[in-house]
């Protein structure tokens, strides 16, 4: 009859329209994703008295959770990074030993950040940028931090390299910067956090 055919349409039509939602979900769904990193660089950088100086560490551990949509980064949900504090070396015992008595390593044996929030942005097709508030820990001491990386898509192998760079005062983190040479050759206050990772979905 002309009111089961039309009763047939709308049930029709409704579930054609239920499909298509169902299509549009599924196909702009987010996958999150964690990572685990062994992989972590991390480069610091100063001034002394006698010369620019830098002391490095590939021994940063990190657990990443982040949200990705057709190979394409959307958002962060998780970062949390460590590094053993006498992992940082800078090729010269007597400096390592200086900056090791600096950070407390007898007691506080890695640096660490914990995120509490971040943003994700896309600069171009294959560009993002990374925003994120957290606490950085060093030598005992969690300041609220901020950082700001950039991921690159590498569509060869489908990771990612993120890279960034940020600048603190070691005093705001109670660590008295280190001295050589009976204190005749003094770091600076200044100091820049440098770091590198990549990650393979």
């Amino acid at each position: 009859t002309m009111t089961n055919f039309r009763r047939i349409s709308v049930f029709t039509a409704f579930l054609a329209l239920g499909l298509t939602t169902m299509s549009f979900s599924l196909n702009g769904s987010l996958d999150k994703t964690a990572f685990r990193l062994q992989n972590l660089n991390l480069e610091v950088t100063g001034t002394s008295t006698l010369h620019d100086w830098e002391i490095k560490s590939a021994k940063g551990q990190a657990e990443l959770n982040l949200e990705l949509a057709s190979d394409k980064l959307t958002g962060i949900t998780g970062l949390n990074f460590s590094i053993p504090a006498e992992s940082l070396k800078s090729g010269n015992n007597m400096m390592d030993n200086n900056t090791y008595k600096a950070l407390k390593t007898d007691k506080f044996k890695n640096i660490n950040y914990v995120l509490t929030a971040g943003s994700v942005s896309q600069v171009n097709g294959t560009t993002f940028q990374i925003k994120t508030n957290g606490k950085l820990t060093i030598a005992g001491t969690s300041k609220e931090t901020d950082l700001v990386a950039t991921a690159r898509y590498n569509a060869a192998d489908k990771s990612y390299t993120i890279t960034g760079e940020k600048k603190i005062k070691m005093s705001n983190w109670g660590v008295k910067p280190p001295t050589v040479m009976m204190g005749t050759i003094k770091t600076g206050d200044d100091i820049t956090i440098k770091y590198s990772a990549k990650i393979a979905n």
